[in-house]
């Protein structure tokens, strides 16, 4: 399947692709944003009752400033609208795969309270506001994800008690991806909302919200390649839309598509910019600095870099503190300049999570580089920082900055001379992450667990070990710089020619004839000439 796909992507993503990206940000008469086409009925007058789907295709791209002036203008033309509070409570959820911010909580609480006090005109609109309200009710007291699964039930009753409602569908659907375990493999709940989504497609084709949450469904390895239709297509059904040019890259970023998400992000950017969406721009532009490296594009990478550090971004949105953080150390640890990775500056930031990325990076580069003191000093900041998700009842940030330091810790234990212990805990960090899910906010881990395993196994004179750590980060990312030119490695090194060649042979596909001066390179360049 991956291998027909490879063969004719040409004709079935690029071509329909680049047409998207020529398609105008807005309306050819500049009336309306090109958004998609969204009827949800409410029992609101004519006018808040146009006003509410329009606030309604903003939603569905998740562009919320723009949807709460829209659900605003609403509440104004109908102070008996208690779903135009409703919309602005759903607004204020952000982006429903992470934690509310912390400052919409108070004003989100405060528009499910009055739609209350308003009174919905119906039974289904009540059962609107009562479910969204699990979201909000009780935040200091419950954690986010105990309330996303009590919304996701609430949104499966509502979908039940109203077959015929699409919009209850279309929110179920993106609940049972929001409340899915990222250790069920079987992704069980993913393709539950999928199998609901994929039929209203074919009615609904011009509906912003199914195109763009069948990715977000989609994108988990294994079924990643199904979501490529929606990839393809969510962008030009929603071309004004910043996160609509984004989401296709979720899914290329899945299957190694690397130059298909550099277009889909560049135009992302391109609209976050002309609409002043900081968070936007910030995260697009991560993406694209890992689509650059992994194509060894590195003055590119740097570019989109240098641009991060001047975007004025003091959101409370733990996505754009994300992609700041993240890029950076990306740009060392991809490229294995270990010095450079070892002198990353933290940046300020209330988001512990946002925090470690850069302690790991520190740790890692100072373990590779010699400086095993302050690689420890790195490794208990991590410590520390798991402590704090911890208390707080983030598990699932919690987790990923475990395996952080055990990674972190098993080099360290490495430089140290201590090759059994920390091959072991290297292990268990792989086994660990390959348990759990990478959250929607990055476009990867700063380096794969697996394939860092790989790069110990070859320290150790493993080769035949790293080859198959290598192979395993392959099938789980697809075209990863790093996995193949350790691949390439390990498979000469182990007398396996003919890996090697192949290996080679694909890296260089990838890469193409670039001037990159990657070491990696010269060696897969030798090679291909015998």
């Amino acid at each position: 399947m991956r291998s027909m796909w490879k063969t004719c992507r040409t004709l079935t993503l690029a071509l329909p692709f680049a047409a998207s990206l020529a398609a105008p940000p807005a309306a050819a008469q500049g009336s309306e944003p090109q958004l998609g086409a969204v009827d949800f009925k409410t029992s609101c007058n004519e006018v808040a009752q146009r006003r509410f789907n329009r606030a309604m295709r903003y939603q569905h791209s998740f562009w919320y400033r723009q949807a709460i002036e829209v659900f605003e203008e609403a509440a104004k033309a109908d102070e008996t609208c208690a779903m135009a509070q409703w919309g602005i409570a759903l607004s204020l959820l952000n982006n429903p795969h992470s934690a509310i911010p912390q400052s919409n909580l108070a004003p989100g609480l405060a528009a499910i309270e009055k739609a209350k006090a308003i009174g919905a005109k119906s039974e289904r609109e009540r059962d609107y506001i009562e479910a969204l309200s699990k979201m909000y009710i009780g935040h200091d007291k419950t954690t986010h994800q105990v309330r996303v699964q009590a919304y996701r039930d609430a949104m499966a009753a509502l979908a039940s008690r109203y077959p015929q409602d699409d919009e209850a569908q279309i929110a179920y659907a993106i609940a049972l991806n929001v409340s899915a375990s990222p250790a069920d493999k079987t992704y069980a709940q993913q393709l539950k909302g999928a199998g609901i989504l994929e039929p209203m497609w074919k009615r609904l084709p011009q509906h912003p919200g199914v195109a763009h949450y069948l990715i977000h469904l989609y994108d988990y390895p294994p079924i990643a390649e199904k979501g490529l239709k929606a990839a393809v297509q969510y962008s030009k059904i929603a071309p004004a839309a910043p996160h609509a040019q984004h989401m296709p890259s979720h899914i290329f970023t899945r299957v190694g598509y690397w130059k298909e998400s550099i277009a889909s992000n560049m135009a992302s950017v391109k609209a976050a910019k002309a609409d002043k969406e900081a968070n936007d721009q910030l995260h697009g532009t991560d993406y694209l600095v890992y689509a650059h490296l992994q194509l060894a594009q590195d003055k590119q990478a740097l570019a989109f870099i240098e641009e991060m550090a001047k975007v004025e971004f003091k959101g409370d949105s733990a996505g754009g503190h994300f992609a700041r953080a993240a890029s950076p150390a990306r740009f060392a640890v991809e490229r294995g300049d270990w010095k450079a990775a070892a002198a990353l500056e933290p940046m300020p930031t209330k988001f512990a999570h946002v925090t470690a990325i850069t302690h790991f990076a520190r740790a890692l580069g100072a373990a590779r580089s010699g400086d095993v003191l302050s690689g420890w000093v790195d490794a208990k900041r991590l410590m520390e920082l798991r402590d704090r998700l911890t208390a707080a009842k983030d598990t699932y940030w919690a987790e990923q900055v475990e395996i952080q330091f055990q990674v972190a810790s098993a080099w360290l234990l490495h430089a140290e001379g201590k090759h059994d212990a920390a091959l072991a805990l290297l292990r268990s960090a792989a086994d660990a992450e390959d348990k759990t899910e990478k959250s929607p906010v990055t476009p990867g881990p700063l380096a794969p667990a697996r394939e860092l395993l790989g790069a110990m196994l070859l320290a150790r004179d493993k080769p035949a070990e790293a080859l198959a750590a290598f192979e395993a980060t392959l099938a789980k990312e697809p075209n990863r710089y790093r996995a193949y030119a350790g691949a390439v490695e390990a498979a000469q090194r182990s007398g396996n020619n003919a890996k090697a060649k192949t290996y080679a042979a694909k890296l260089l596909a990838m890469v193409g004839g670039g001037a990159s001066d990657r070491p990696e390179l010269a060696r897969a360049r030798q090679l291909a000439a015998k």
